[in-house]
């Protein structure tokens, strides 16, 4: 019954030996922010699990340590922990570990104020001491109207993508013994068709060094099949233009034949493709599953207008090419 206090924290420590993509710049980046601002400054870190915002706090909290900035970290909601942290008038960083779970799943009790709009004040600056807020956070959704595109109240939103090509052969090509790098492009091929995290690069890393085939590996390693992803499918022809399909599921470790059809004139499903997906060959150049024609069973539907399908009929099949779609990128490009 005392009220809110402080438990000291083991030092943190960040064991990487290397240091991937643009986070130490980044960090550097809100600092030195975080030293011209007259205010507070806020940062959101978000992406999937697994992807690099746990690391990037680290990072930032040993820096912003170097710099005599104390690190206070709150990773659950109480009643009017906002409140007490505006008692705190001194420089700090408040790091809210999962926020998204912490506060945006949390529902407020009957006559109180909603968790995530209780720290709005807080965020805004109006009390005295400047912070530094960063909140690390899996699902964007959950976050309230009030936090994100709110530049006043966070600055900065970095966003954590999944690994590249290049990213994940510089990763394994670091992490592999190299009487093993010829896994390396089977584990490429397999990325563009399941995302996959430095988590699951690390272990399956961990695995292939102690001997297994990465095929062995991935079949009993915590990465496993939960949902369908979705895909575009465009039919190339060798006399003719493209036929898409946008946003298709497709179950990729499925070990059946798979049928699609085409919309020709974009209102009748005219061609169609049978395919299976064991046959398809990853090239690495456009980031697609290649499936040649000759791999290909075609067929049309002849109920409707003969003219249409005549002229379908005559264009020639090249190969079949099928992308997984992307997460959507949340900053503008400009």
């Amino acid at each position: 019954m005392s009220g809110f206090y402080l438990d000291e924290y083991p030092d943190i420590a960040v064991n990487e030996d290397k240091i991937y993509g643009e986070h130490l710049q980044k960090v550097k980046k809100v600092l030195r922010s975080y030293e011209l601002f007259d205010r507070n400054l806020g940062v959101i870190l978000s992406g999937s699990k697994g992807i690099g915002k746990s690391l990037f706090a680290k990072l930032l909290s040993v820096n912003a340590l170097k710099y005599d900035v104390p690190v206070i970290i709150v990773d659950k909601y109480i009643s009017g922990i906002a409140s007490y942290i505006e008692t705190i008038d001194q420089s700090v960083m408040v790091l809210f570990d999962e926020f998204d779970k912490t506060f945006g799943d949390v529902k407020a009790s009957e006559g109180e104020v909603d968790p995530q709009a209780a720290l709005l004040g807080l965020f805004d600056g109006i009390t005295s001491g400047k912070k530094l807020f960063v909140i690390t956070c899996n699902d964007i959704r959950k976050l309230s109207d009030f936090v994100v595109n709110r530049p006043g109240r966070f600055h900065y939103h970095f966003r954590f993508e999944y690994p590249s090509d290049e990213e994940i052969r510089t990763y394994l090509s670091d992490k592999l013994d190299q009487s093993r790098y010829n896994e390396i492009e089977r584990i490429i091929a397999f990325s563009r068709k399941v995302d996959l995290n430095y988590d699951c690069l690390r272990a399956i890393a961990f695995e292939i060094n102690n001997g297994e085939s990465f095929q062995s590996a991935v079949g009993d390693l915590n990465i496993i099949n939960l949902a369908t992803e979705c895909y575009d499918i465009t039919m190339h022809f060798k006399n003719g233009s493209p036929m898409y399909i946008k946003n298709r599921p497709i179950d990729f470790f499925l070990d059946e034949e798979i049928e699609i059809c085409f919309e020709p004139d974009g209102y009748n499903e005219i061609l169609i493709i049978k395919f299976w997906i064991r046959d398809s060959v990853y090239d690495e150049k456009s980031g697609c599953a290649i499936i040649s024609a000759d791999k290909l069973k075609v067929q049309y539907d002849e109920d409707y207008d003969e003219v249409l399908v005549d002229r379908v009929k005559k264009l020639i099949p090249d190969y079949l090419a099928v992308k997984k779609v992307k997460e959507k990128n949340l900053h503008y490009a400009v």
